[in-house]
C-alpha cells in the first residue's frame, strides 16, 4: 500500500518533467553557477533548491518524516521522539506565550508550526517557496483542525517584502537559511519581520571547528555536501554568528547541539524508524530500492527517472554521513538571538 501510494504520488509530481535531465542539472549546479558564460542565463540557486525538493519531497516523507530536520539522538527513543524533544527545547527557549504571533521561515511540511499551535497556544505563519510543500501544509493543517491558528504564505526567503514589517513576536528558521544565496540578507529579512525585543531561534548546517581548509579530504567532503544537498556555501559557527550580528541581531546563545548519545547521522545508516524507513536508510537497502525502482520504471509502475532521484538522495545521505564521521559537519548548530528593543 505504501509503495503504491508513493508511486502514484510520484507519477503526479513528475508529469511533464524530464526527471533525468533535472537530476543532471542539480548534480552539476556548482559548475553551472560558476560557468559565467556571457550568452547563458544567470544562474538561479533558488530554482535549483526548488527542483531538488520537487524531486525529493515524496521520498523524504516516505523515508524520514514530515519533520524534515535533524535532532540529538538517544538510545532509548525513536527519531520521531528525538525530534519532538528537540523541538520542545526551541519552544522553551523562545519563551512562547499564548496568543503570540510567530513566523516559521522555511516551514517544510508544517509539522513544527502545528506543534507550536497545539502545545503553546500561539498563531504561526509559515513561509515557504515550494508549491508541493505548501499544498501539503494546508492539507495537514486542515486535518489537524488547526486552520484558524496556522497559515502559510509563498515567499522567497530573500524577499519577504509582501509581509508587513514588525508583524511577529517570535520567529524561527530550521535548516532553511542554509539555502539562502546570502545569509546576511536572509537574516535581515527575518529581522525586519520581527517586533522589537522579539526572540529568534535557528538551526543551521555548519562546518565544525574540526574542519581543516588545507585538508584535501575535508575539502572533498565539503564539496560533496554542497553539491548533493544543494548548499550554496557551508558556514562556520563564527560565520553564522557574524551574519546574525550584521543583520542587527544580538546573539544570546549559540552551540552545536550534537550532544546526543548517538551520532546525528545514525538514521541514515538504518536506525530509528519503521521497516520501510529502515529499508531506505540502510546504504545497501537504498541501492536495492534504487534497482527495484529502476526495474519498476520499465513496466511503468514508477515514473521515468525515479531511480535517478533515489541515486541523488543516496549520494546526499553518503555526503551527510561522511561529514558526520569526519567530525567536520553538523546540522545542529542552534542559536537564540534577539532583535534589540
Amino acid at each position: 500500500m505504501l509503495i503504491s501510494m508513493l508511486a502514484g504520488s510520484l507519477r503526479a509530481a513528475y508529469r511533464d518533467r524530464d526527471v533525468p535531465a533535472v537530476v543532471a542539472d542539480i548534480e552539476s549546479w556548482i559548475e553551472r553557477s560558476s560557468a559565467g558564460h556571457a550568452d547563458s542565463p544567470a544562474y538561479d540557486h533558488t530554482a535549483t533548491v526548488n527542483d531538488y525538493y520537487d524531486l525529493c519531497n515524496r521520498f523524504m516523507l516516505f523515508g524520514w518524516s514530515e519533520s524534515l530536520q535533524f535532532a540529538p539522538l538517544a538510545h532509548d527513543e525513536t527519531l520521531a521522539q528525538a525530534i519532538a524533544r528537540h523541538q520542545r527545547v526551541m519552544i522553551d527557549k523562545l519563551r512562547l506565550q499564548e496568543g503570540m504571533q510567530v513566523v516559521d521561515v522555511g516551514c517544510g511540511f508544517g509539522a513544527l508550526m502545528r506543534r507550536l499551535a497545539a502545545e503553546a497556544g500561539v498563531s504561526v505563519v509559515g513561509i515557504n517557496n515550494n508549491d508541493h510543500q505548501l499544498e501539503q501544509v494546508r492539507v495537514r493543517n486542515r486535518e489537524a483542525g488547526l486552520d484558524g491558528r496556522v497559515d502559510c504564505l509563498k515567499s522567497n526567503i530573500m524577499d519577504m517584502s509582501s509581509i508587513e514589517a514588525a508583524s511577529f513576536d517570535r520567529g524561527y528558521a530550521i535548516e532553511s537559511t542554509c539555502y539562502a544565496p546570502d545569509r546576511v540578507e536572509a537574516f535581515a529579512e527575518i529581522f525586519r519581520l520581527l517586533r522589537p525585543g522579539a526572540l529568534f531561534w535557528g538551526q543551521e548546517m555548519c562546518l565544525t571547528d574540526n574542519f581543516d581548509p588545507t585538508s584535501t579530504e575535508h575539502q572533498s567532503i565539503k564539496q560533496d555536501l554542497m553539491r548533493y544537498i544543494v548548499l550554496k556555501e557551508i558556514p562556520t559557527f563564527a560565520d553564522v554568528n557574524h551574519a546574525l550580528e550584521s543583520a542587527g541581531f544580538e546573539v544570546l546563545e549559540a552551540t552545536d547541539r550534537n550532544v546526543g548519545e548517538v551520532p546525528w547521522y545514525a538514521p541514515m545508516e538504518g536506525r530509528y524508524g519503521g521497516w520501510h524507513r529502515a529499508l531506505v536508510r540502510v546504504p545497501i537497502g537504498r541501492r536495492v530500492v534504487q534497482e527495484a525502482v529502476r526495474l519498476a520504471e520499465i513496466v511503468r509502475v514508477f515514473p521515468r527517472g525515479s531511480a535517478k532521484v533515489i541515486g541523488l538522495m543516496n549520494r546526499s545521505a553518503e555526503a551527510y554521513v561522511s561529514g558526520g564521521k569526519a567530525g567536520i559537519f553538523t546540522p545542529l548548530y542552534c542559536f537564540l538571538a534577539r532583535k534589540p528593543a
